[in-house]
């Protein structure tokens, strides 16, 4: 069987009759047919062939059937963003008095979501402790169709045990719907775990480069066909085939930068966690990390995310932030180039204060993304940047 590097480099390639090195794009809205008996065959699926950009597209099926190889599923359908991976992953199977089940640890644009938009459509919401299996089981109902949590979450990098949840849910025909963000489908395999639905933010480790919006939403080819697939080609969340593309390409590089970065992140969380001015910090791969166990059983490293609270104020850790040379302040994540950001005031900013302060979201919080840069570059810019 061929492997892993060698899907990320081959996988889904389709060469057009012009013999290209390179994947060919494809930046075209329709197709045409060489006869109306042709169209009328594609369209009843009797014939295989494309007819519109916003239901297949050479480039995007290219970026399909690669992200797919990558993280062990049987398909994917490419979207527009990740909140439209995360909404249409949903709402392609959820009906009026359907009862969904999630953990409270969320980003908080999937927080709104599920707070916000999906009462508005009569389906009933739980949020649990996404960390205590107990609460999960306690909150199932008759109506209960999924479950839905992030693992590592942003931006505390807290672990549910994907295992068990999912085990959990089969057992009651709930089915499940992993944010994989944090972690990318380098670190964790999701799908290994029992997983029904795996979704991505394209923005963040697949591009890597802060250059395009895409998201991803990978599953069984049976849930493709019959549930996914109508839902999101006629109500049009597609992403467009230059950024199919651009993701695509940066897929050759993903397990290089990804491993790269968390081995980076390692080092840069060990020395936070021994500096004076630093409280306390999440990583996954810590020794002193509460799940410690749990992250080695599921993630293959850390990940490139740090979070860590200082001693201090809130003018504190915007001081800190300030005072960084290297780390762009950025909301985003997974780039080449270390960011910093302050999640109480912007990824975090719509909870509710109590919300907030109960997942450990304070104003003394900060979020860092770990880069390509020189490891000692990015250590002398913090420990500058923590003198105070």
């Amino acid at each position: 069987m061929v492997k892993r590097e060698t899907n990320l480099v081959r996988g889904g390639l389709q060469r057009s009759q012009f013999k290209e090195t390179s994947e060919a794009l494809f930046l075209n809205s329709g197709f045409v047919y060489d006869s109306a008996e042709d169209a009328e065959a594609i369209f009843k699926g009797e014939q295989t062939g494309y007819q519109y950009s916003r239901y297949a597209n050479p480039t995007v099926e290219m970026f399909e059937q690669r992200l797919a190889l990558l993280d062990k599923s049987e398909a994917c359908f490419a979207t527009a963003s990740g909140m439209s991976a995360v909404f249409g992953s949903m709402m392609c199977q959820l009906r009026a008095g359907d009862h969904i089940v999630s953990a409270s640890a969320l980003f908080g644009s999937c927080r709104y979501i599920i707070k916000e938009i999906l009462p508005r459509f009569g389906i009933e919401v739980s949020f649990v402790n996404g960390k205590d299996l107990k609460s999960w089981e306690k909150n199932i109902k008759k109506n209960t169709k999924l479950f839905f949590f992030e693992t590592p979450s942003n931006p505390c990098l807290e672990l549910i045990d994907i295992e068990k949840v999912c085990e959990l849910a089969k057992s009651k025909d709930i089915l499940t719907i992993i944010d994989n963000i944090f972690a990318s489908p380098v670190l964790q395999s999701p799908k290994d775990f029992g997983a029904d639905i795996i979704v991505y933010s394209g923005t963040k480790h697949i591009d890597g480069q802060g250059r395009v919006m895409g998201g991803a939403i990978l599953t069984s080819s049976k849930f493709k066909e019959e549930t996914l697939k109508p839902f999101l080609r006629h109500t049009g969340p597609c992403i467009s085939p230059f950024n199919a593309w651009v993701l695509l390409k940066s897929l050759e590089t993903i397990e290089l930068r990804v491993n790269k970065q968390s081995d980076q992140a390692l080092e840069i969380a060990r020395m936070l966690e021994s500096h004076s001015n630093v409280e306390k910090v999440n990583y996954p791969f810590l020794n002193s990390f509460n799940q410690f166990d749990l992250a080695q059983k599921q993630m293959r490293k850390g990940s490139n995310m740090i979070s860590f609270t200082i001693k201090g104020t809130k003018e504190n850790a915007y001081n800190v932030i300030n005072k960084l040379k290297l780390f762009d302040i950025s909301n985003n994540l997974g780039d080449t180039k270390s960011l910093v950001t302050h999640p109480a005031t912007t990824t975090h900013r719509i909870l509710p204060e109590d919300e907030r302060l109960s997942l450990g979201i304070t104003d003394k919080l900060i979020r860092l993304s770990i880069g390509l840069e020189n490891i000692e570059d990015i250590k002398n810019d913090l420990d500058l940047a923590l003198k105070y």
